[in-house]
């Protein structure tokens, strides 16, 4: 069984504030843009969509935000959330590091998207919305939206990725469990949607997609607004939580990270559980490294250009400056689904361009033996985005071996894979493959850059 004596924090020790990590930069992040006018974006060009208080949050000036007691007394039902010592894992990897993880599969929905889903449908109720309209990929963040709408009394509309629709039932299930409408996107709901079943009638969908036929819900209905589960700044805001209770855990433990490490899809997994260290990194306190996790078949940080691009194919978005491969690329269709997102949030983006964080990808088996050997060592079956963060783990723990120095390495399991059973039977079976987009493909989504 996991180690975790040391590691709990009680209920009272729960964060009562997110840590926003905008005024700590030392150089500015480029604005969003209206892709109409080519200027910098006003808040107010937001509010067709978002309620105020989260466009508030997206440009906020103040290093630390209150969290609302209505919402910390949901976080209650599962936070703070545990933080293990793999000494299993270490056992069988014969390595000198330690090796730590933060689990946020004890959530309601079995991840970390609940963190910000509750804060969002908390500030949408308080403002009058009646209904959330979002997509969703593996069908992680569907269900932590779908959940926190049901505890405010708001009707929920998921579109799904198609693929990740077929392929995972179950999430769609527990979505329906709790209230929610889930459609496998494309849909022929949207004009976003019909659009692209029309150009192609057995299409994957995309997030990218998926998001348009969200924005588009959103804006054609006056009750009705847009829920986003990663990317944006005031969802990595809300995600910290994660990093400031692992933050005291790890003194806890009397111990202090040599790399930090997430799955990165859109980026608020990862930015949960990194950004708490970046303002000490930033002012020399720290020298941790915060590596993000992506797969090889859709390398947005690692094979992609830091450029503005709409956040969705069928550009109702702003601009956004970010590591992107398109918005019209669409990716494989591989089992970590919630990791397959043409672009990067701005905020990682910036970060990376800036040297404060590194990123490395990954092909889908190699994530996959790390993921049943932590399965097998550590007793919990990781989501194959988390098994994402696994691998690094596993590899810096080698590289440990290799040098026959001690790390401290601390990774965030981001959620449980009780749902992606399928994707472990195809694993087991031999039936999976690795696939890495053609540079040509990658090539041709980024031609449709806009210029700015």
């Amino acid at each position: 069984m996991p180690d975790l004596t040391k590691f709990l924090l009680s209920e009272d020790q729960i964060p009562t504030a997110w840590i926003n990590v905008l005024p700590y930069l030392q150089q500015p992040m480029a604005p969003p843009i209206n892709p109409a006018t080519l200027q910098p974006l006003t808040p107010a060009e937001l509010e067709p969509i978002f309620p105020r208080a989260l466009i508030e949050q997206e440009f906020s000036p103040q290093p630390e935000i209150d969290i609302p007691g209505e919402v910390l007394d949901i976080y209650r039902l599962w936070r703070p959330t545990p933080l293990y010592r793999a000494r299993r894992l270490e056992h069988a990897l014969q390595t000198p590091a330690h090796i730590y993880y933060k689990y946020e599969g004890v959530s309601p929905a079995g991840s970390h998207k609940p963190n910000t889903a509750v804060a969002q449908a908390y500030y949408n109720k308080r403002e009058g919305i009646r209904r959330l309209a979002t997509e969703t990929g593996a069908g992680q963040w569907g269900s932590a939206l779908a959940l926190a709408c049901r505890m405010f009394g708001l009707d929920c509309t998921v579109y799904m990725v198609r693929v990740s629709y077929d392929q995972k039932p179950y999430r769609r299930m527990i979505m329906h469990t709790w209230g929610a409408e889930v459609f496998p996107s494309p849909s022929d709901r949207t004009n976003s949607g019909r659009a692209v079943l029309a150009a192609a009638p057995d299409s994957p969908g995309s997030l990218g997609i998926a998001i348009s036929e969200a924005v588009e819900d959103a804006a054609t209905h006056a009750d009705t607004n847009y829920s986003l589960g990663s990317v944006l700044n005031h969802v990595l805001l809300h995600q910290t939580v994660i990093g400031l209770e692992a933050r005291r855990q790890m003194a806890l433990a009397g111990e202090e990270p040599d790399v930090v490490i997430g799955c990165f899809g859109g980026g608020s997994n990862f930015a949960g559980l990194a950004l708490p260290w970046v303002p000490d990194k930033l002012n020399g306190r720290s020298s941790a490294r915060l590596m993000a996790v992506e797969p090889a078949a859709c390398p947005s940080l690692t094979r992609g250009v830091f450029a503005y691009d709409f956040g969705d194919t069928s550009k109702l978005t702003p601009l956004l400056k970010m590591y992107t491969l398109g918005h019209d690329f669409v990716p494989a269709g591989i089992h970590a689904g919630g990791l397959r997102y043409h672009g990067a949030s701005p905020l990682a983006s910036h970060l990376l361009a800036h040297g404060l964080i590194e990123a490395r990808a990954y092909p889908q088996l190699t994530v996959f033996e790390a993921a049943v050997q932590f399965a097998r060592t550590e007793g919990i079956l990781p989501a194959p985005e988390s098994a994402h963060a696994i691998r690094a783990a596993v590899d810096e723990a080698l590289e440990a071996r290799r040098l026959g120095r001690p790390r401290v390495i601390l990774f965030s399991l981001s959620g449980h894979g009780h749902f992606d059973l399928s994707a472990y039977e195809n694993y087991l079976a031999g039936k999976l493959v690795d696939y890495a987009h053609p540079e040509h493909e990658i090539a041709r989504a980024m031609a449709a850059l806009p210029k700015v």
